[in-house]
Order: structure tokens, then C-alpha cells, then sequence
């Protein structure tokens, strides 16, 4: 495949993001990705700044190769992570959970590429006016927070409507997913939940064995009584979750009893307790690899799937 807008623009070998997943995505997950030719990004989640400039120097140690952070607008560090991000010339931020407009003149200053993670076509107009170099489109497919729409119905519209790249992000984990996001127009993918099955990716052992034993239907969406709708895999958690969103319970204690989870599931594998986040598309993930062999697999099958549509179109 040809280089196109994105490689250039950032300067990788393949138009592969992996997902700023929170408490997953650290540094050696980031660098690992980056070092096999896509960009590897750091996830700040709710860490703070501490935290991240540790993670954002180590990639830096591991890799020399373009890398990402992507900070969680929600974060209650959101303010002093932003400014670490601008300080340690952080060449790319993806943004989630919110909008980045106050942070974007300290951004573009630092010559940093903002690309916002965006679940509809008016958060990426939005994200044009604020000079984002382009825009991650995520279908409610994708693990983590996600929007209403789905990537293939999400995608071409948001290509449709703006005039800066567009990333596809929501069950791709194959050339299949990837061949198809190019048919949707997008000009490269962001891929998380395969991300997870990589050797370099630090979570507990049960998690990955609970995304290999994924079947079509193991995940739920939760939290939208809130206002952030989460997918995850189905648990005794997600399950208690479910049944007590809409009871009489107070948004107070509904975010307590939500608390902590993830890191129960990244750093203990809890399998009871534990939130395992994951993208409908866990089925096709069945096997533990290295960053590389997953980028060359992920390319090499995108190839033969673009191949094989145009001998079909011949």
C-alpha cells in the first residue's frame, strides 16, 4: 500500500493507531507499536502529571520512532497533564471523554498534531474549528467510552463533512476491518482491543484470557444513566452494574460501586470484580503476539482483502 496522508503526516511506516486504552496503553505498549512501524500512544487516563512524564520519557528511551499520548478530558489532572504533554514535546495527542479547545493554542504553540477522538459529525466540526489535524471517528463497536453511532455508519459521514484525515476506531481488529475503513473513506484505523492479546501489553494474564474466550455476544454497555456508556466484557461486575443503573440508586453510590474496577481487572485480574474493557470484535482475537507480528499481520491480510476486491471489480 502507498503512503498516504497520515503516514506522512506524522511520519510512521502504516496508518495503525493503537488505542489510548486507560491503565493499558503505558509506555512499552506505546513503544512497542511505534517500533513496528504504527504509532504506539501512551493513555493518561486519570493519572496525573507525575505519572505521565515518567511514562512519555521512558517511550522516548524505548523508542525513537513517533508516539502519541491521549489524555482523558474528564481526568481531574487534565489541566497539568495537557501542560507536561506541551513541556516534553509530545509530537501527537489524542483527546477523549470531552473538548479540547482550551488546551489547543498551548498544543499547536508546542507544534503538537491534536487529533480528537470524536463519536459524531458535530463533535468533528467542532474539531475542525479548533485546528485539529485530524479526527479519530470511534464507533459504539470499540471497548472503553463509546458514542451511539456505529463505525460504518459514522465513518463516511464524518469523511463526508470535514476536510482534515479521518481515523476509523470500533471493531477492526483484521484486514478485513481495515480494508473496509478505506472503503469508508477513513485514512487510516485505530485498533485497541487487539492491542490487548499483544506480549508487550502488561495487563494481568486473565484478561487476555477472558478477550481469547470472548464469544460475539461477551460484551455489555453500561454506564449510560450517567451519561458515559461503557463496553465491556460480561462479568458478575458488569452484570450487578446492569441490574442496579436504573434502580433508585443515587449517581453517588452508582460511581462508587464503579470505583477502581479497571484496575481491578488490569493489575489484579479479577475476574469476578474487575471491569474488562473490550470491543465487540474480542471473538477475533484468539492468540498472544508481539506488536510486530500483529502490525505485519494486520497489513499483510489488508493487502490480500484489497487484492482480492479488485479482481472481484475486474
Amino acid at each position: 500500500m502507498k503512503n498516504g496522508k497520515i503516514t506522512e503526516m506524522l511520519g510512521i511506516k502504516y496508518p495503525i493507531f493503537q488505542g489510548g486504552m486507560a491503565w493499558i496503553a503505558d509506555a512499552e505498549l506505546a513503544a512497542a507499536v511505534s517500533n513496528a512501524g504504527g504509532l504506539g500512544i501512551i493513555a493518561a487516563g486519570n493519572a496525573d502529571a507525575d505519572y505521565v512524564t515518567t511514562q512519555i520519557r521512558k517511550a522516548k528511551e524505548l523508542t525513537d520512532k513517533p508516539f502519541g499520548l491521549n489524555i482523558m478530558l474528564l481526568s481531574p489532572f487534565a489541566d497539568e497533564v495537557a501542560q507536561a504533554a506541551a513541556d516534553e514535546g509530545v509530537k501527537v495527542i489524542t483527546t477523549g471523554a470531552g473538548n479540547p479547545a482550551k488546551y489547543m493554542k498551548l498544543w499547536l504553540d508546542a507544534g503538537i498534531k491534536v487529533i480528537p477522538v470524536v463519536p459524531s459529525i458535530t463533535f468533528a466540526k467542532l474539531a475542525v474549528r479548533n485546528g485539529a489535524a485530524a479526527v479519530i471517528a470511534e464507533g459504539g463497536e470499540s471497548g472503553g467510552h463509546i458514542g451511539e453511532l456505529t463505525t460504518m455508519a459514522l465513518v463516511p459521514q464524518v469523511v463526508d463533512t470535514v476536510d482534515i484525515p479521518v481515523i476509523a476506531a470500533g471493531g477492526i481488529a483484521d484486514g478485513r476491518g481495515v480494508a473496509a475503513a478505506f472503503a469508508l473513506g477513513a485514512d487510516a484505523v485505530q485498533i485497541g482491543t487487539r492491542f490487548l492479546s499483544a506480549k508487550e501489553c502488561n495487563i494481568h494474564q486473565n484478561y487476555k484470557n477472558k478477550v481469547f474466550k470472548a464469544g460475539d455476544t461477551a460484551t455489555i454497555v453500561t454506564g449510560r444513566r450517567l451519561g458515559h456508556p461503557v463496553r465491556s466484557i460480561r462479568n458478575q461486575f458488569a452484570r450487578e452494574y446492569s441490574k442496579i443503573e436504573y434502580t433508585d440508586i443515587s449517581d453517588e453510590e452508582l460511581d462508587a460501586f464503579a470505583a477502581g474496577r479497571l484496575r481491578q481487572a488490569v493489575v489484579d485480574g479479577d475476574e469476578k470484580n474487575g471491569c474488562f474493557l473490550a470491543g465487540q470484535i474480542a471473538a477475533l482475537v484468539k492468540e498472544e503476539q508481539t506488536c510486530q507480528e500483529i502490525i505485519e499481520d494486520l497489513m499483510s491480510d489488508t493487502q490480500r482483502v484489497l487484492d482480492k476486491l479488485a479482481d472481484l471489480s475486474k
